[in-house]
C-alpha cells in the first residue's frame, strides 16, 4: 500500500457529536489518511470515528500527547493537526502539499476565522491574523502542518499541561520557514460564547503573558482552568490558543 501524501491527526476528547462529520470530509480521499487520537473519551467517540473511517488510537489525555501518538502510526510525508471543531477550506491539501514542498519550509498553518461575526468575535478574528502575519506563528486552531520529517528531528510535541501547541511553533521555527497559507482555517466560537468574548480573550492573553515569564504550564494550566471555569464542562476542556 502506497504512503498517503498526508496525515491529519485529530486529538479528541467526548466528541460524539462532531468527531462523524468530520471523518466523513476525509473519507474516500487517497492521499489522505486521517487518525483520531482519543485522550479517554466516554462517549462512544472512538467507535464513531472507526465505524466512520478513521484509524483510531489511544493516548494519555492532553493535546501533545494524543497529537504525538497520532504522528506515531502516521505514514504521510506531511503531518496536519486539525482541531475537531475547526474546519478546513476547500482546496486547503493542495495548498498544503504545495506549501510543503516549496524550499525552506517547516510548516505552516492557515488564517484564523470564526464560525460567528460578532464586533468583539471580528476584532478577537483581527488581532490573531495580525499576530500571524507579523510573527508567523500560527498556532493550534489554526490547523498546524509540518513536514513529518522535521516533526521527528524537533521529537515532536512536548507533552504539556497547557500551550503545546505556542512551544511547538517557536521550536519548529529553529528548522526551517513557517509558511501562513491565505485560506481560512473557520473554528467555532463555543469557547468565546460560553465564557464571554472579553474574559476569554483576557485569560487567553494572561496565559501567554505567563508562559512568556516562565511560568510552569501545570501552574498556567490551574489558572486558566480557575478563571475559565464557567460555561459547559466541553468548554473547559479545551486547551488555549493564543489569539493575539
Amino acid at each position: 500500500m502506497s504512503a498517503p501524501e498526508i496525515s491529519i491527526v485529530v486529538p479528541v476528547l467526548n466528541e460524539a457529536r462532531r468527531i462523524v462529520p468530520l471523518v466523513r470530509r476525509f473519507a474516500g480521499d487517497p492521499r489522505v489518511e486521517l487518525i483520531v487520537a482519543d485522550g479517554g473519551s466516554t462517549d462512544g467517540t472512538p467507535d464513531l470515528a472507526a465505524r466512520a473511517g478513521a484509524h483510531v488510537v489511544s493516548a494519555a489525555r492532553g493535546r501533545g500527547a494524543q497529537q504525538n501518538a497520532g504522528a506515531r502510526r502516521a505514514r504521510g510525508a506531511i503531518l496536519l493537526f486539525l482541531h475537531v471543531d475547526t474546519q478546513l477550506p476547500s482546496g486547503a491539501l493542495d495548498v498544503v502539499v504545495r506549501s510543503a514542498a516549496a524550499a525552506g519550509v517547516a510548516g505552516g498553518g492557515f488564517r484564523f476565522a470564526l464560525d460567528r461575526a460578532s464586533g468583539g468575535l471580528r476584532l478577537v478574528v483581527g488581532l490573531t491574523n495580525l499576530r500571524t502575519r507579523f510573527l508567523r506563528a500560527p498556532y493550534g486552531d489554526q490547523a498546524l502542518f509540518v513536514k513529518r520529517c522535521v516533526f521527528k528531528k524537533m521529537g515532536g510535541f512536548r507533552e504539556l499541561a497547557i500551550m503545546e501547541d505556542l512551544d511547538f511553533v517557536r521550536r519548529m521555527k529553529k528548522h526551517g520557514r513557517i509558511v501562513v497559507l491565505p485560506m481560512e482555517a473557520t473554528t467555532s466560537s463555543r469557547r468565546w460564547m460560553a465564557n464571554g468574548v472579553l474574559r476569554t480573550s483576557l485569560v487567553n492573553r494572561l496565559a501567554v503573558l505567563m508562559w512568556t515569564a516562565g511560568v510552569s504550564d501545570r501552574r498556567i494550566r490551574k489558572t486558566y482552568d480557575r478563571l475559565l471555569r464557567r460555561g459547559d464542562a466541553e468548554t473547559a476542556r479545551v486547551t488555549v490558543d493564543e489569539i493575539g
